[in-house]
């Protein structure tokens, strides 16, 4: 077998496994960095303060105010206290609001950052940023963002929530699950995306049932890596285009929306993608419908199944419609505003996902 493609490592250190975090001072110094600004969410304060204190003179202070969606005066302040306070690096302790907000200063200063996840984001993994502003929420990549190191502690996962948790792992799989039709994907890629997918949905029930079991924490932050690396090296499609807008416009909870809105662009795109369903059916046991069983693993986990239960209104559908529409990009299924629009109302009302029209346009396979 022959084979042409490109695959760009990205230059990154992951430490992982129980009571990595112990290191972290050592980490930082190994990195050159003698004053850190950790940053957590108001929820993850108590860790953050948990993380500096073990770091001691190292730690310049904690800021314990990321957001989701990384609004643009949030990481104003966030870039001011680094200055201010003469870091030569952050700690992002959390998810994806805390480690998107490291990048903003990463962005701002060229600051290093150091990932510490606590959930399933898979942000730690990728040069991608984001900032949110009037309501719009753009991305963009630059490698001065990308984390030099990653530290997955299971350890620090233990009192995350179970349904945070879950919803948290199923936006990991949504990383994977475009991956393995985007159009820059390559084998490598496509190894890593359907492992991730194989372990998230082999751990997710398991911690949901046992939020103490460390080998399934573990599992789990294993999947979230492979699914994050994905995301960091292939071209986000109509899924990721859907969930930034709802995220955007109408500040819905991140992980939650993902969990909605996957089963529905996968349902969307399967008659444009047969290989990537392939691998999504190895990934999920043999699975026929990979929608249908995503859609039921949400409920088996008891994650919320609707937009509606978020907080949407069914007037706003036609804002995101536009949204969605107003900028091409890369997706295996021609994008319409029809489709877009059937999309976002079989996930507002949290119906089953329907199979599509085998005989549409495709834009690559």
């Amino acid at each position: 077998m022959v084979l042409g493609f490109t695959y760009q490592a990205l230059p990154m250190r992951v430490l992982f496994g129980p009571g990595v975090l112990a290191g972290l001072g050592d980490e930082l110094g190994r990195l050159g960095l003698r004053k850190v600004l950790v940053l957590c969410s108001p929820g993850q304060e108590d860790t953050g303060h948990r993380v500096a204190d073990g770091l001691g003179g190292l730690a310049a202070g904690v800021l314990a105010e990321a957001r989701m969606h990384v609004p643009v005066e949030v990481a104003d302040r966030a870039r001011d206290q680094a200055v201010h306070l003469g870091a030569d690096g952050c700690v992002a302790v959390g998810g994806g609001s805390a480690i998107g907000l490291g990048k903003a200063v990463a962005l701002a200063h060229g600051l290093p950052v150091v990932a510490v996840p606590t959930t399933y984001a898979g942000s730690e993994m990728t040069p991608v940023w984001g900032l949110t502003e009037n309501g719009r929420k753009r991305t963009a990549r630059d490698p001065r963002v990308l984390p030099r190191s990653v530290l997955y502690d299971p350890e620090l996962t233990v009192s995350l929530p179970a349904g945070i948790t879950a919803a948290s792992g199923v936006n990991a799989l949504a990383h994977a699950v475009e991956g393995l039709y985007a159009p820059d994907r390559s084998p490598i890629v496509s190894l890593m995306a359907e492992e991730g997918v194989r372990a998230l949905v082999g751990a997710l029930p398991a911690v949901v049932a046992d939020g103490r079991d460390l080998s399934a924490r573990s599992a789990a932050q294993y999947g979230a890596w492979l699914c994050g690396a994905v995301l960091g090296a292939t071209t986000m499609s109509l899924h990721h285009k859907v969930c930034h807008a709802l995220g955007g416009a109408l500040d819905l909870p991140h992980a939650q929306t993902h969990s909605v809105v996957l089963p529905h662009v996968l349902a969307y795109n399967a008659p444009a993608a047969g290989g990537a369903m392939a691998a999504m059916a190895r990934a999920l046991g043999g699975s026929d419908d990979p929608a249908g069983e995503l859609w039921g693993l949400t409920g088996r986990l008891g994650i919320p199944r609707s937009l509606r239960e978020l907080g949407m209104a069914e007037t706003d559908i036609p804002r995101i419609v536009d949204l969605v529409v107003g900028e091409p990009y890369a997706n295996p299924r021609e994008v319409t505003a029809a489709g877009v629009r059937a999309v976002l109302d079989a996930a507002w009302r949290g119906a089953e996902p329907a199979a599509a029209d085998p005989h549409v346009r495709t834009h690559h396979r």
